[in-house]
């Protein structure tokens, strides 16, 4: 099977690819990136350890690994329309904390926004670009204020 875009073409610009790393314990990132997103204009609907599910259901042996379930509401709202709903399959914006080593985390994120417009989802191109840029700005925010190492 081809695919339609040449994954070595994407560069991490293209779909937002943010990276930081926390000098912290698990647990504590965890709680410090929800709380810096939270204060940078998300709510977090949706959060999971993918390590215990796949540790539990197929004995995995993964490290500690999170995924937090970022939206913000107005413009989430926005961005369904801006793609004639289809958007939703993408959402929420995850944002991924990965255990590197004992306290040391990855706090992980890629822009669905960004990802939706490579994928040809938005209907409305000057909407979504709006969008791009506002969601752009808030997980810059969220990054500067994480206190990445």
């Amino acid at each position: 099977m081809s695919l339609p875009i040449d994954p070595a073409a994407v560069k991490a610009g293209d779909i937002g690819e943010k990276r930081a790393t926390l000098e912290m314990d698990h647990e504590e990132a965890i709680e410090h990136v929800r709380e810096v997103f939270t204060e940078n204009g998300f709510g977090i609907p949706v959060e999971f350890s993918v390590s215990d599910m796949l540790n539990e259901k197929v004995d995995a042996g993964r490290d500690p690994y999170y995924v937090l379930g970022a939206c913000n509401p107005s413009v989430a709202d926005r961005a369904l329309e801006a793609t004639d709903n289809r958007l939703g399959a993408l959402m929420p914006c995850n944002v991924v904390v990965w255990q590197e080593e004992p306290g040391v985390q990855t706090v992980y994120h890629v822009s669905i926004m960004r990802v939706a417009r490579l994928l040809g989802l938005d209907a409305d191109g000057d909407a979504m670009e709006e969008i791009i840029d506002e969601t752009g700005e808030l997980v810059e925010a969220a990054y500067a204020d994480l206190g990445s190492s």
